[in-house]
């Protein structure tokens, strides 16, 4: 019956994911939209810090961790995001509920995991609206759509305390934007319509080192590589005029993109560098430190020709850990908890109307041992600001609740009573 159940869990997560709106954030207008979070909630919690790996968890953002399973173990992660968009004279309250992730895992041989899975890759979705300073001309701009991932990561440690690990990353999706304008006291509007299809591989590499120090800690390093993803994008562009007074269409007209070379575009996603250290005693304690850096100013997407935005080099700075008071412990359930906390600083990399737009988290959770096996639920905050209300630009204050369920095989086992 559990069995049953999961199956059909999973056939409705799986639709969700690739029909779910994922972001209402205006700065999704830009690049190939918002970049999700690709690490399980336990991940996410510790600040985004990825180098930590255990044997019942699955580690998304690590392929390096695949090594430790010694369980199999099904993931899934749901999030719900309360916005608050305020521009300088204005300011409005949003929320989405979106899939994080659905991924499986479980050891090949001895110090050997696999692992698959999918998720969304970034979210188009944003609603503005600007007016001439005389108020004569209103133009209006909307975008759904967004890029889904379908992976597979390899683990495994041919050396004592050494693991390397790699990914292979199919993104697949549909992007659509549409601006409309409309002049006072003129009967038609005129519209554009852009769709681009785009789909491509990429591949994550990683390396982590944890030599044990005095036979009770761990020394935690890791490296990882995020190779340069080469998106194809076939591209398609509208134009027409309507009518203001009953909203149908009076001429619209396909743009001939092969002449300008626009029809079939390349989207480069530059390689991405991360390193880490960190120190812990294994199933009590660790805290852990990354530093990402990303060459965005490489980006362009020629085919939406934005002249307010530029691309500069991206960086990330990461700090988090986590505490178990005593996991083997028989009574007392708050000491069988992990409680999860971290910071992290995005330079975006993004720099629109010469502003650059950064963001700043704050996350905590805490890991819920379920019954007597290793499964657990995993409950995650993050409260955090993205952007600035300066050059007409909107800032994003945000309170994000993640939770992540991890079950692992025991689970399914039915008991046997002889």
């Amino acid at each position: 019956m559990i069995k049953k159940i999961l199956i059909a869990f999973l056939c409705v997560v799986a639709h969700g994911v690739f029909a779910q709106n994922g972001t209402i954030s205006p700065y999704s207008y830009f690049g190939i939209g918002d970049h999700r979070d690709n690490g399980a909630v336990d991940t996410q919690m510790m600040g985004g810090v990825s180098m930590y790996g255990d044997s019942i968890h699955i580690n998304l953002s690590n392929p390096a961790a695949y090594s430790k399973l010694r369980l199999t173990a099904y993931t899934a992660g749901i999030s719900h995001k309360e916005y608050r968009l305020k521009s300088w004279d204005e300011q409005q309250n949003a929320s989405v509920t979106n899939l994080d992730y659905l991924s499986i895992g479980f050891p090949l041989a001895r110090n050997v995991g696999f692992g698959f899975g999918l998720m969304p890759f970034s979210s188009v979705g944003y609603s503005l609206t600007s007016t001439s300073a005389n108020g004569e001309i209103t133009n209006v701009f909307e975008g759904e759509g967004g890029l889904n991932r379908v992976y597979a990561s390899i683990g495994f440690e041919p050396i004592k305390n050494l693991s390397l690990g790699v990914t292979a990353n199919f993104n697949f999706g549909n992007l659509e934007y549409q601006r409309v304008q409309s002049v006072e006291g003129v009967q038609f509007g005129t519209l554009d319509n852009r769709e681009s299809s785009v789909n491509g591989y990429d591949f994550n590499y990683a390396l982590n080192y944890t030599p044990t120090i005095k036979d009770k800690y761990t020394l935690y390093t890791s490296v990882l590589i995020n190779t340069q993803g080469n998106l194809v994008s076939k591209n398609n562009q509208t134009l027409g005029s309507f009518s203001l007074s009953n909203g149908n269409n009076v001429e619209v007209v396909d743009v001939d993109l092969d002449a300008s070379n626009l029809r079939n575009t390349e989207l480069k996603i530059p390689t991405r560098t991360t390193m880490g250290l960190g120190f812990g005693e294994n199933k009590k304690w660790f805290l852990g430190a990354e530093y990402s850096f990303q060459k965005m100013s490489d980006f362009e997407n020629t085919f939406l020709g934005l002249d307010n935005v530029d691309y500069s080099d991206a960086s990330t700075y990461a700090l988090g850990g986590y505490w178990i008071p005593d996991y083997r412990a028989l009574t007392g359930y708050l000491n069988r908890i992990t409680y999860r906390a971290g910071l992290r600083y995005d330079v975006t990399g993004m720099v629109v109307n010469n502003k650059e737009i950064n963001n700043f988290g704050i996350t905590f959770g805490l890991g819920l041992p379920l019954g007597a096996d290793f499964s657990n639920l995993n409950v995650g905050f993050e409260l955090g600001r993205r952007g600035t209300t300066d050059a007409n630009l909107i800032e994003e204050s945000y309170f994000k609740i993640n939770l992540g369920l991890s079950l692992n095989a025991r689970w399914f086992v039915k008991t046997k009573i002889n």
